[in-house]
């Protein structure tokens, strides 16, 4: 076979594959009143990425940005043996994706489910293929192109000085949000759960032990060290159902949420300032391994259960009266999604250590391409997991005591008449199978899923296992949102530093300095965990929508540069490529925003929400209990309403420097110059790094 021949058998395949994901999706999309199962959501997924990925990014790759293999990298001009260093495709591919899957792609398509499995199946599959990929993907490459550039840095040389600080400064923010977010998930998942709580402690000590192993006492001998870690793992959350079962020592590990964020609070500084070989990096580490290991073992549950999908394909809530965060349908589940779809986060990441180990230009398409499309993947199977379990217990389990009732009598009563049936009886028994005291008002997400995952994972591994596996996938989350917590601290400090010196203050790795920066980073974040602790909305209501306004923020920020860039390299005729997406984020941000700030739904709205407790709290009409902390809520309503408008502010400036910088270099008008690094040949040869 020869010629135009060879082509039938690409051909005829590649439009099985689109006819069977059109299929899939039509299914998804159409089926009414019938369970569906979420198989058709496994098969639309596989279909839709693969023809992403052979396709559309391949267009990327050849057609707008012309990767070049044979241009030397970052990783091979500046190789210092530690930062820049040219490293194995697959090995680079491990560490972006571990870096760039946190906890957003489990916990926000659990708190989506709430509008039904629909909205935010098509939205983590299209926004993933046209929007998230292809923002990692160029932002990887072209700061590739630039010597391995930060993101903020990118921005003032492509942008200019305005452009640039204005990016520097959301990054710095949403850090903060995106830290203070994940404390509260991990919170609101351990509370008044000795088991829980223990599994989670016990996980600090395993960590700093491997650190001492391979820096002290036997260096370099890792597969040892793994063998250690992974066994008290395992040990750990056995031990914690012992724990639960002793009344004496429980008691020990039983705390509120107050409480548990005071103590997030101190091992995140603890984790900033203590040396990262003892922390940061065994803990990462091991999280990398129950990443691979437990996604790996929820995909082969799904695929060989075969579950029905119990949520409905909408809910009511679309309307946004959702008891878990309030909003309508547009644009919260886009803000809601949030990393699933397209994270601004991945952005630092692709600018961050990952083009400073690329051996290989073309290994951009797979590794900025490819991860992402992986971690979309990620979401579809946790959508699956929180639609699985029947809508009552979801919403029992997710809606905070301030929406139905702080008595479990109340909470299933206000349920039930939402049409989704649930009983006091059910819920006992499903905690008590859990391990747990209670499961209601576990909102944040993780408790519902790690519901979702035990189900599945002892469906197919070991129905008698069930509360060790429901307590596995609270450790497995947690793990995802420490490792986050703790090394986004770390990068926010070295941020702050850098502002710091910005404005004329020394830049010095001194150890007060470090004390001092870190204790500033850590008690801006704390303060609004803190403050989530005690709303009595459950805190997600109103920091949830605030970290996907943020994240899909700093993702147009990305998207701003890349743009800009493409104009520059003289490829206008492709700018749609990045415009469309970052027109789409600019709509749903700023509407979001807008929502935020000035919607008279007092769930919905920073400044609606405050003036209605103002008033309350004047006229004597709050309850006893909600007084004391009736001023910090207020406060926070306006201090949530002033990051609103600075996310919105910051936003339209950069969209404004970019059509500037856009329109001076088609006009041929004054504009800074494209900070691309000369073209110089790779001399590597080694089969591993240019295959």
């Amino acid at each position: 076979m020869s010629g135009p021949n060879k082509q039938v058998p690409s051909i005829f395949f590649w439009a099985c594959v689109a006819l069977t994901g059109a299929f899939a999706v039509g299914g998804i999309a159409l089926q009414r009143g019938e369970s569906i199962n979420s198989m058709w959501l496994i098969v639309a997924a596989i279909c839709i990425y693969a023809l992403g990925y052979r396709f559309y990014s391949a267009f990327v790759a050849t057609k707008v940005l012309v990767l070049d293999p044979s241009r030397a990298t970052p990783a091979e001009r500046f190789d210092d043996g530690r930062d820049f260093m040219p490293t194995h495709k697959w090995v680079v591919f491990g560490h972006h994706f571990a870096a760039i899957a946190g906890p957003g792609p489990l916990i926000g398509p659990t708190l989506a489910a709430q509008f039904g499995y629909l909205p935010g199946t098509l939205w983590i599959l299209i926004g993933a293929v046209l929007g998230g990929c292809v923002q990692d993907f160029v932002t990887l490459f072209f700061s590739v192109r630039r010597d391995g550039r930060s993101l903020g840095q990118m921005a003032k040389d492509e942008l200019g000085n305005i452009g640039g600080t204005a990016a520097m400064l959301g990054v710095m923010v949403i850090m903060v949000i995106l830290i203070a977010v994940l404390g509260l998930v991990v919170v609101n998942a351990m509370k008044h759960s000795p088991w829980a709580t223990s599994t989670v402690a016990a996980t600090i000590p395993i960590a700093m032990l491997m650190g001492l192993y391979l820096n002290q006492l036997r260096p370099g001998r890792v597969a040892e060290a793994t063998l250690i870690g992974v066994s008290l793992l395992i040990f750990a959350v056995v031990g914690g159902g012992w724990i639960d079962d002793n009344p004496t020592i429980r008691g020990w590990f039983d705390y509120d949420a107050p409480q548990l964020a005071l103590m997030v609070i101190l091992y995140g500084f603890a984790a900033a300032v203590l040396p990262v070989w003892l922390l940061l990096a065994p803990r990462d580490y091991l999280s990398t391994f129950m990443k691979l290991g437990t996604i790996s073992a929820l995909a082969i549950a799904i695929v060989v259960l075969r579950p029905e999908l119990k949520m409905p394909a909408l809910t009511q809530f679309i309307d946004g009266s959702g008891p878990i965060f309030g909003g309508k349908l547009f644009p919260f589940v886009f803000i809601t999604i949030a990393c699933g779809a397209i994270s601004g986060f991945h952005a630092l990441i692709s600018s961050g250590t990952t083009p400073k180990l690329l051996a290989n230009e073309q290994d951009a398409r797979f590794i900025g391409y490819g991860a992402m499309m992986m971690e979309s993947f990620v979401a579809i199977m946790a959508m699956i997991a929180a639609s699985v379990l029947e809508p009552g217990v979801y919403f029992a389990i997710n809606s905070p005591a301030g929406i139905v009732g702080k008595e479990a009598v109340d909470a299933v009563a206000k349920i039930s008449s939402w049409g989704f049936p649930v009983s006091v009886d059910q819920m006992q028994t499903l905690a008590k199978t859990m391990g747990e005291s209670t499961l209601f008002a576990r909102t944040g997400g993780a408790p519902s899923l790690a519901v979702g995952m035990a189900s599945l994972f002892a469906q197919v591994f070991g129905e008698h296992l069930l509360a060790a596996w429901y307590h596995f996938a609270i450790m497995f989350e947690a793990l995802f949102i420490l490792t986050t917590l703790d090394a986004g601290t770390r990068v926010a400090r070295f941020m702050l530093q850098d502002i710091l010196s910005n404005v004329g203050l020394p830049k010095t790795n001194s150890y007060p300095s470090i004390l001092l920066t870190s204790a500033l980073v850590v008690g801006a974040w704390g303060y609004f965990l803190y403050m989530g602790t005690i709303d009595p909305l459950g805190g997600i209501n109103s920091l949830w929508p605030l970290f996907g306004i943020a994240n899909q923020m700093l993702a147009a920020i990305a998207l701003c540069v890349a743009t800009t860039i493409l104009v520059k390299s003289d490829k206008l005729k492709y700018v749609w490529v990045t415009a469309t997406p970052l027109a789409w984020l600019i709509i749903v941000t700023s509407t979001a925003a807008w929502e935020k700030l000035f919607a008279t739904d007092l769930r919905v709205g920073f400044l609606s929400h405050a003036a209605d407790l103002s008033a309350k709290l004047a006229n004597g009409n709050l309850p006893a209990e909600q007084v004391k902390n009736a001023p910090h809520l207020i406060f926070n309503d306006y201090l949530n309403a002033g990051l609103t408008s600075l996310f919105m502010l910051i936003t339209w400036l950069l969209l404004a420097d970019t059509l500037r910088v856009i329109y001076c270099v088609i006009a041929g008008k004054n504009h800074p110059q494209s900070s691309e690094s000369p073209h110089i040949p790779s001399r590597l040869v080694e089969e591993w790094v240019r295959d």
